[in-house]
This record gives structure tokens, sequence and C-alpha cells, in this order.
């Protein structure tokens, strides 16, 4: 698939391999095919496209890294440049995606039992069974320290207690990873089955950002599950934050997608819109915006790409994540409302891409770590001093 240079402005292409390339390309293709036409109506009816999960299981989208259990086993900057495409189509789109990968199948491929792997990998892999990550509650969002949730030990079982918030996938997932406090205080993963008793999915309506993505309010009422359920290797918040990590090195190639989308649009609206007797894009102030708008794309491209390229080699450390995550989501955003305002009333219309990619930016900025929470991440890491409690 030839690339548009216009996005691609300083030669970024070059320094993909054709596997990674292939890879980009054919998700392209399918975002291009199968989702966008239909994008906006899941967008305004508040729809996820569940009948295309067997399509995107089809591609090798679910375990893309993983090299057993039915993963295709390919390297970290090709399931970025996924991230990315699938962005490019929808925020929502790309967060199923990333909860599949990121928060499902890596924790149980990392921690969890060959059993525990042999009974969910592979049908999570064929896109059979659907998971959710449940760490985020009403009251314990950026200091997940503070959880309630609880999970006491009853002979050979856990009783689990407590609520989960704004949880991707919530009531489409087969399976749960719960995280919970045992009575020494540790927080440890769980994996609770849709269906257990107790244990409820209520959808959060009214919601005016990831409108094509399935969100939900968790409920554990004494759901009691067998101790095989734990998953042993967890031991502690590190554990989930590893999870975290790994969602948050695709947000930052999605938001580079969906900039990406809104440049596009904007690039060509202001070429083609006649204003005045020229193209609003002749004008120094658009051009000015287009300007910016190409720069702070093609700076998010080169971050992800050496993340991409670090974290294939071992050598990526979760502050590195933090600075692409904090600086892509927030520039994405920027972008998005830019382009808005390029589009003029336009801009509002779910007839171009811009308004639906803004308004699932302002959770993409949010979620996964706030821009706040990842400067004090960054800056604890340059300064040596914690910024984020203080001495009572």
């Amino acid at each position: 698939m030839k690339n548009d240079r216009g996005t691609d402005y300083y030669l970024v292409e070059d320094l993909l391999s054709d596997r990674e390339k292939s890879a980009r390309d054919a998700v392209r293709a399918w975002v291009q095919s199968r989702y966008l036409p239909r994008a906006a109506d899941c967008f305004e009816k508040g729809i996820f496209p569940a009948d295309l999960v067997p399509e995107m299981a089809e591609l090798g989208l679910f375990g893309f890294k993983m090299k057993e259990y039915g993963g295709r086993g390919e390297n970290n900057v090709a399931f970025g440049l996924v991230c990315q495409e699938l962005e490019r189509g929808d925020s929502g789109l790309r967060s199923f995606v990333s909860v599949m990968n990121a928060l499902v199948m890596f924790p149980i491929s990392e921690f969890g039992t060959g059993e525990q792997k042999e009974r969910w990998l592979p049908p999570l892999a064929r896109g059979e069974k659907i998971g959710c990550f449940g760490l985020t509650e009403p009251h314990a969002g950026s200091n997940p320290q503070g959880m309630l949730t609880s999970a006491v030990k009853r002979g050979s079982r856990f009783v689990l207690n407590g609520r989960k918030m704004w949880i991707t996938n919530g009531s489409l997932a087969d399976v749960a990873l719960i995280w919970a406090k045992t009575e020494d205080g540790s927080i440890r993963g769980f994996l609770v089955e849709k269906g257990t008793p107790g244990f409820f999915a209520r959808d959060i309506a009214k919601k005016f950002s990831l409108r094509a993505s399935v969100t939900s309010a968790l409920t554990l009422d004494n759901v009691s599950i067998p101790e095989q359920n734990l998953l042993p290797g967890t031991t502690g918040l590190k554990s989930a934050l590893l999870c975290l990590n790994e969602a948050r090195y695709g947000i930052a190639w999605g938001a580079v997608g969906a900039a990406l989308a809104c440049f596009e649009t904007a690039l060509e609206y202001a070429k083609s819109r006649i204003q005045f007797g020229a193209p609003i894009g002749s004008y120094q102030l658009v051009q000015q915006k287009l300007a910016k708008m190409i720069t702070e794309i093609t700076k998010a491209q080169l971050l992800c790409l050496r993340l991409g390229r670090l974290k294939d080699e071992g050598r990526a450390r979760h502050t590195h994540i933090s600075m692409a995550k904090m600086n892509n989501a927030a520039e994405a955003l920027k972008i998005a409302r830019t382009a808005r305002e390029i589009l003029g009333a336009n801009g509002i219309s779910l007839g171009y891409p811009v308004i639906r990619h803004m308004l699932n930016l302002e959770t993409v900025n949010t979620y996964e770590g706030t821009e706040d929470i990842h400067t004090l991440i960054i800056g604890r890491d340059i300064t040596g001093l914690d910024a984020f409690s203080r001495e009572s």
C-alpha cells in the first residue's frame, strides 16, 4: 500500500521493516473497508460492532505479540502500527483490541498457571471469548492503591466484594480480571467468569465519548470463586501496573492514528473549501495551523517508533511509556480541536470524522493515567522527588 508522504513528513516509513508495514497495511485496509463505512452510525447510536470480532480475530489482532496459544508473535513496533490504524478508525475499536491484548491476554500469559493459559488464551485469540480488566473504582482512579474491592479467603475459595467503574468490554466479557485486596492488604488478580452468582455488569449510558465502545460498571456482591481463579503470579499493584504499561504503549500509537485522521481531513478540506475567492488553505493562519499539526504528528511518530524499538530490545522503561502516552494523547486532542476549527460548522457533523475523534480523545487523554499523573511520573524520575503524596 502506497504511503502518503503528506502525513509521513520525516519519512518514518523508511525505518520500518516489510513485515511491520505489511501488518499495518492489512489493518488499514480492513478498517477502511469494514469499519469506516459504519463508524459514524456506531458512534451516533452508541453501538460497538461486535459482529466484527471474528474478522478481527481472523486478522490475528488478539494475542498479536504472543508466540504461543494461537498468537501471531509480532514485535512491538508492528503492534503499535496496528493500534495506530485501529484508532485511525475509532478509539473504541483500538480500545477493544488493546484491552484484549494488554489487559487480559498479557496478564494471563504473564501471571497465570499453565491450566489458566490453556483454558483462556486460545479462545481469546480466536475471538470466541472476550475479556475485561477491572481495576478502576468509583473512588479509586489515579490512585488504584486506594481500591476498596476485597478478596477474603474462605477455605478453598475466595469471596470478592466491591465495585469497578469505567470498564471497557465489561458487559461483553466472558471473563473479567478483577483486582482486589486480600486480607493482608496485598493486591492480587482474580479471574471471574460471566454468570458467576453475585457478579453483575451494567453498561454506562449517556456518555459523549467512546460511544462505539462498551463501557461498564461491575458489581461484586459476595462473589465466590475457587482459589484456582487467582492469578498466582500477581504480587501486588506492580503486577496491575505492568498491564497498564502494555496498554499505555498501544494508546501512544493509537493517538497518532486519531491525529492522522483529523489532519488528513482538515488538509483536504482546507484545499477544497473556497472562501473569499480562494481555498482557505491558501491563507496564512490556516497554513500555520496545518504546519503545527503535522509537526506534532511527526514528533509523536518518532517518539512512538523509538519507544517501540526500545521495547523490542527490552530497554523501555515505564517512564518512557508515560512520556509517549502523555505527549501523544494531549497533542492528538489539540490536533482534533484545531481540525474542528478548520472545518468550521462542518466540524461538528458526523459526516466528517473530526468531532468523533475529538470527543473520543477527551477520554484517551484521561484514561490509563491522566496527563497530570504522567507528568508527575516523569517529574519524579528526573528529580528523584515524589510529588504524589505528602507526609501528614
